[in-house]
């Protein structure tokens, strides 16, 4: 599984969070402690925020130990928020089109999980991209079409209702035909203000999360780059809400776990026939 984190604060360079820690990102690169996979090799990318209204970015599908690019980037770039991933590919190519995070206008999103069966799915969830957004889709991942289906869900009005939308569409698809597929989705998104950070499984474990919060600055990261007691664990099936200028929170993303929900419509649907 990939490692990532995802800062909000004070401008800052990208250095002390994503190279520098003893446990940094590139370390995780190498060897994470709480990933299903032990090294993350599949290429790495960083997103940011400056002086326009869309993110920048750069992907590299080498190794992050092997880039020395991303160390002289990390201490030159700097931003009041930005995304840094280390990649292991769950099935579709390495390459830079793949490689996370993603953008789409002023939105930057990137995951660390799986969809399913990506080839017996992927032409439906693909289905879930509105068609003038699907021109954006220039790589093959699940991460990336899940992230353009949010987006065309109504990301601008309500994303955290536009994410759960989604994820319900997600658990019947993998639970379609009782299946019961398995589905990770330990994510993050922003709009260069607000930080959203998503933490939920079906038929499985949810990957890990943590954040830390000290004033205006929240950091949130697949699992701790120092041995500071501050991190908090955020619980599965949870979602991390930072708004700009407002104390972060953690609430509810589904009250209940999809495959209960899609067994209660199918029971609503079988007493309405009856009716």
């Amino acid at each position: 599984m990939c490692r990532w984190i995802a800062y909000r604060g004070e401008i800052t360079a990208f250095e002390p969070y994503v190279t520098e820690p003893e446990h940094s990102l590139v370390a995780q690169s190498l060897r994470a402690l709480e990933s299903t996979a032990g090294t993350n090799g599949d290429g790495f990318g960083l997103g940011w925020y400056g002086h326009h209204p869309e993110p920048g970015l750069y992907r590299e599908t080498r190794p992050a130990w092997s880039d020395e690019n991303l160390r002289y980037l990390c201490r030159h770039l700097q931003s009041h928020l930005f995304f840094a991933h280390v990649r292991a590919a769950t099935g579709t190519a390495v390459t830079r089109q793949n490689c996370h995070p993603f953008a789409c206008g002023r939105w930057l999103f990137m995951h660390n999980g799986f969809v399913g069966s990506w080839n017996r799915l992927r032409r439906k969830i693909e289905a879930l991209i509105p068609d003038p957004l699907y021109p954006s889709r220039i790589g093959t991942t699940d991460s990336e079409a899940v992230f353009l289906a949010i987006v065309g869900a109504g990301i601008e009005q309500d994303p955290l209702a536009a994410t759960r939308d989604v994820l319900r569409s997600l658990c019947e698809l993998v639970n379609e035909d009782g299946l019961r597929e398995r589905l990770r989705f330990t994510s993050a998104l922003s709009n260069g203000q607000d930080l959203f950070a998503f933490r939920f499984a079906e038929n499985d474990s949810a990957n890990s999360l943590y954040f830390r919060e000290d004033g205006e600055q929240v950091i949130v990261v697949s699992e701790p780059y120092d041995k500071e007691p501050a991190w908090t664990e955020v619980p599965p099936d949870h979602v991390l809400v930072a708004r700009a200028r407002k104390r972060a929170e953690v609430v509810p993303l589904l009250a209940r776990n999809c495959v209960a929900l899609q067994g209660e419509r199918k029971r609503s649907q079988r007493v309405i026939g009856r009716a």
